[in-house]
């Protein structure tokens, strides 16, 4: 049976979920019916098989960092064979390299950004400060790319980002670029060290496009996730599998890429 790894999850605490599920909602304009509690996230995996969940959570101000991380943590230790959580940054911090190092010590696997919800520029003096501190500590990031409303996470933002840091794993989401998909192929297909996933995406594209998309970035670089709560893994699951991909491409993107870039394997 396929393992399948979904490498893009939101969760949050039950006291607040609801909250923030209606926050995205608003932000995206858009009807969700999952919740971004746990065990809502684990049901809806189990719909299509899911072996292994990446989660994470944003910090909106520098005070929710510290809580957040040891949420995600926690969750971590809750199910220990089942989630690799990432931590959050946020670059109003007084103490980024402190909240690294806290984060790293919960023993969280990587950070997550979301420039747009953080309002910080990846071109900007603040995401270069957490790119130094992310590169000293050898670990990936995942950062929320593009959107048609803002110039905080776009490719040219990204570009500069991959240029100056070389040696981080950059996972951009939403194939490197939401709702601007083939721009951010154009400038971004070309770095060794940038993987994409495809959450967020699909509902949006052909699967002729999206196949290109796969190609253009190479099928090694591709993971498979659905930006849970979002959208639903049955759904998403379902647009993945009209991509005319060979059964060693369909492996890669569901498992084999993302094990690897979390150490599962």
């Amino acid at each position: 049976m396929q393992k399948i790894i979904n490498a893009h999850c939101h969760i949050y605490p039950e006291k607040i979920a609801d909250k923030a599920v209606m926050g995205i909602r608003d932000f995206y304009d858009l009807d969700m019916s999952l919740n971004g509690k746990l065990d809502d996230l684990i049901r809806d995996g189990n719909e299509v098989g899911v072996t292994h969940y990446l989660v994470h959570s944003v910090a909106t101000t520098p005070k929710q960092v510290k809580s957040i991380n040891e949420f995600i943590a926690e969750a971590v230790n809750q199910h220990p064979d089942l989630f690799t959580g990432f931590g959050t940054l946020h670059p109003n911090s007084d103490d980024i390299q402190g909240d690294f190092d806290y984060l790293i010590e919960l023993g969280l696997k990587g950070v997550k950004l979301h420039p747009d919800f953080q309002q910080f520029a990846m071109n900007d003096e603040r995401a270069l400060k957490i790119g130094e501190v992310v590169n000293e500590g050898n670990v990936p990031m995942l950062v929320h790319c593009g959107d048609f409303r803002y110039n905080y996470s776009n490719p040219a933002q990204i570009k500069p980002f991959l240029e100056k840091f070389p040696d981080i794993t950059f996972i951009g989401a939403h194939f490197a670029g939401w709702s601007m998909w083939e721009e951010a192929t154009e400038k971004l297909s070309g770095f060794e060290n940038l993987y994409v996933d495809l959450s967020s995406s699909l509902y949006a594209l052909s699967p002729e496009t999206a196949l290109e998309l796969i190609h253009a970035y190479g099928s090694d670089k591709v993971l498979w996730g659905t930006d849970y709560p979002m959208w639903e893994s049955k759904s998403e699951m379902e647009y993945f599998n009209k991509i005319d991909l060979t059964e060693k491409e369909r492996s890669q993107i569901l498992y084999e890429n993302a094990a690897k870039l979390l150490k599962l394997i």
